[in-house]
């Protein structure tokens, strides 16, 4: 293999874990001088790799770079410009699709099942022939009878609500159709009928996307045990240090396989950039010193011989361009427009309830200036409705909120809905609303420092992806200069580049932050004290995300003790409920 990364060998053994069964050594993805590119536009070319069974692959690269494009590709939803895709022909592919709609009528339960369509499609045809008025079909019966005992059927259930209660849905919930859930927990059930289906090979775009952290660390689990050929998608780093074995790499135009997992990936690219880095500068050194014998030489007839010598030494340099990186680093320049006073928020007694589910009882929290406060907690839990009641986005049912003295916050949205009344203006208008007084290369200067420059000031802001609103968002966040920062998911929707630029420009501001994140690197990276909300109410910790783990004795993201205190937890608090009923 060729290009800016390691070369490794084709053939690799990953599962460190046993296989929940055996895999054939043919399940995998071989890609054969694949190559995609839309008009003038090229994502990757000449990309041979072979994806092999028991490994986990992360796919990485800028947002537009074509990762979820490779994968569509591989899935055959797609078809390359050049090139081609080999799978075996009978394996199973499970592809992590959105299309909840059509299933809004089923059961949970049902849909997770209907993800092994062999499986779900045998018991559909045994329960017809079992329901027949007309000549009952033993012959079909026996087939179908040997198919469900072959892939042990008739433990389908039960290992599809084992999936659910992984992915925190309650067992309660496991019959009702699946429209009485939030869109949110739609996509968890769709990625659990995708697991469900065991597949051979797994393809898996974003699957940390609306997953509360047990959610995530019970997804790598599981696919930490898988015997499948994994390729995932995500932004989330501590995920793809936990879950994969190599990293694919889409950048300059190519598809580069590196060894480990992301934090090895890291380091092995940035190695190997500046090893050509050197190789180039010496080159140039040594086409200098050549160059210069040359002329000295040149005047001298005696010298013409080694002249000429040295010229073909010149001739056989060759300097090659480093190819430029598609990965693009945003500035976020965030500072406050002056100290706030040291008392940023009071909360006391807060409570909130929707109907009959109390989100929130007797919470007591004071802000102090200078904290990086993180709120976390599994989703549910209240954590949003906590950052909205102190900024009197929502009503609360008990309790008081009030912020000190020149407390003055700056509120990111989980879904960037203070972008939602400015949906027809173009992005330049509608940041230089914030600071109508300055010239236009004030505004155009902090739209290009994340990312928006030349024609993309003209888009419209109801036409951004989720990553453009995100940063426009925390280009006006840099414009307003509010002495509290309040975030809510920050990191949802920006790539990993992004999200490690977030992590620099927060740790450079100097005032309040106050933020929830699901997102383990971002926490330890940035969080100076901890708010755990849990059932029983809240822990307050002053100090590191890495520090709270180390006085809880058990990795709150990390650990599976912590999946199963937090499953206890539950139980014990359903018991509570039954009992006071």
């Amino acid at each position: 293999m060729t290009g800016c990364g390691v070369p490794i060998p084709v053939e690799c053994r990953c599962n460190s874990t046993p296989p929940p069964r055996a895999l054939s050594l043919s399940a995998m993805i071989s890609l054969n001088s694949l190559g995609m590119a839309y008009g003038a536009q090229t994502l990757f070319r000449e990309g041979s790799l072979q994806l092999n069974a028991g490994c986990r692959y992360g796919v990485v690269g800028a947002n537009g770079s074509g990762k979820s494009t490779l994968l569509r590709v591989i899935a055959g939803d797609e078809s390359p410009t050049e090139g081609s895709v080999a799978l075996p022909r009978k394996a199973r592919v499970g592809v992590l699709r959105q299309d909840h709609f059509q299933f809004e009528d089923v059961p949970i339960l049902d849909v997770v099942m209907m993800g092994d369509t062999e499986l779900w499609a045998a018991f559909q045809a045994k329960e017809r022939l079992l329901e027949s008025d007309g000549e009952f079909d033993v012959n079909r019966f026996s087939e179908l009878e040997e198919l469900i005992q072959r892939r042990d059927g008739y433990a389908m259930e039960a290992r599809a609500a084992e999936i659910l209660a992984g992915l925190n849905i309650p067992d309660e919930a496991h019959r009702q159709p699946l429209s009485t859930l939030s869109g949110g927990f739609k996509l968890r059930v769709l990625l659990g009928q995708t697991l469900a289906a065991s597949p051979e090979i797994l393809l898996l775009d974003e699957p940390t996307n609306h997953l509360d952290i047990l959610s995530i660390r019970w997804l790598e689990q599981f696919l930490a045990g898988s015997a499948a050929c994994v390729a995932v998608i995500s932004h989330d780093h501590r995920f793809l240090d936990n879950v994969c074995t190599h990293i694919v790499d889409v950048d300059y135009e190519r598809l580069t396989l590196y060894r480990g997992n992301y934090t090895a990936f890291e380091r092995l690219k940035k190695e190997e950039r500046e090893r050509k880095e050197t190789e180039i500068k010496l080159r140039e050194k040594q086409k200098k010193e050549h160059e210069a014998t040359i002329e000295r030489f040149r005047a001298k007839p005696t010298k013409a011989r080694q002249a000429r010598s040295q010229s073909k030494l010149v001739e056989k340099i060759v300097i090659e361009d480093l190819p430029r990186s598609s990965r693009r680093y945003p500035t976020f320049e965030l500072k406050a427009r002056r100290p706030s006073g040291k008392e940023v928020l009071k909360l006391e007694g807060i409570a909130k309830a929707y109907g009959d589910n109390q989100v929130l009882e007797g919470v007591d929290l004071n802000v102090r200036r200078g904290d990086r406060l993180a709120i976390i907690g599994p989703n549910g839990i209240g954590k949003s409705t906590l950052l909205k009641i102190a900024l009197g986005l929502v009503e609360l049912d008990a309790g008081e909120a009030e912020w000190g003295y020149e407390a003055h916050p700056g509120y990111f949205s989980q879904d960037q809905s203070e972008l939602e009344p400015a949906a027809d203006k173009t992005v330049e208008s509608w940041l230089w609303d914030s600071c109508a007084g300055e010239p236009v290369g004030f505004v155009r200067g902090k739209l290009g420092k994340v990312l928006f420059e030349k024609d993309d000031v003209e888009k419209k802001v109801a036409n951004l992806s989720g990553g453009e609103k995100a940063r426009l968002v925390f280009a006006w966040l840099s414009v307003v200069k509010p002495t509290v920062l309040v975030l809510d998911e920050p990191t949802n929707h920006l790539d990993l580049e992004g999200i490690e630029a977030l992590v620099e420009g927060l740790s450079r501001y100097d005032g309040t932050i106050l933020f929830v994140s699901h997102d383990r690197w971002f926490v330890s990276r940035l969080a100076t004290r901890i708010v755990e909300i849990t059932p029983d109410g809240i822990e307050d910790f002053a100090g590191t995300y890495e520090e709270y783990l180390a006085r809880c004795g058990d990795d709150h993201l990390d650990a599976q003790a912590v999946v199963e205190k937090a499953q206890q937890e539950k139980r014990e608090a359903k018991r509570r409920r039954k009992k006071n009923a």
